[in-house]
């Protein structure tokens, strides 16, 4: 079992930037997969970035490649999302999921997720 608290959210203008964070309880955290999703309004959740479970290589969507930058601190239990140049677009509630299976963008391959943070930027 893995609890999970995103941070970091907030307002911001177009081309700014946000670090999110997600602290993770449990003495595994090294092993899951870590993903970052968002639900923006009228929409459904999308995939963001992601670590995959078993690999160290990271993967982002394409509307975020080059901007979002994921990370982790398996000593701190906790996974991170920068987001620089920020957009409209971006607006969104962001979540932080984990998995022990080896998809990485469908959230239901995901058992485990924050209750997560919002994010607004305005233009």
């Amino acid at each position: 079992q893995v609890h999970l608290v995103e941070s970091g959210g907030g307002s911001v203008q177009a081309g700014g930037s946000l670090r999110l964070s997600c602290a993770a309880s449990g003495r595994t955290f090294a092993n899951y997969g870590m993903g970052w999703f968002r639900t923006a309004p009228g929409k459904e959740r999308e995939f963001v970035a992601a670590f995959r479970w078993g690999d160290t290589n990271t993967y982002y969507a394409d509307s975020v490649k080059g901007r979002f930058t994921i990370s982790r601190d398996n000593a701190k239990n906790t996974v991170y999302l920068q987001m620089n140049s920020l957009k409209p677009d971006d607006t969104a509630v962001y979540y932080c999921a984990a998995t022990y299976f080896a998809g990485y963008t469908n959230p239901t391959q995901y058992p485990f997720w924050g209750q997560g943070t919002q994010v607004t930027v305005s233009s």
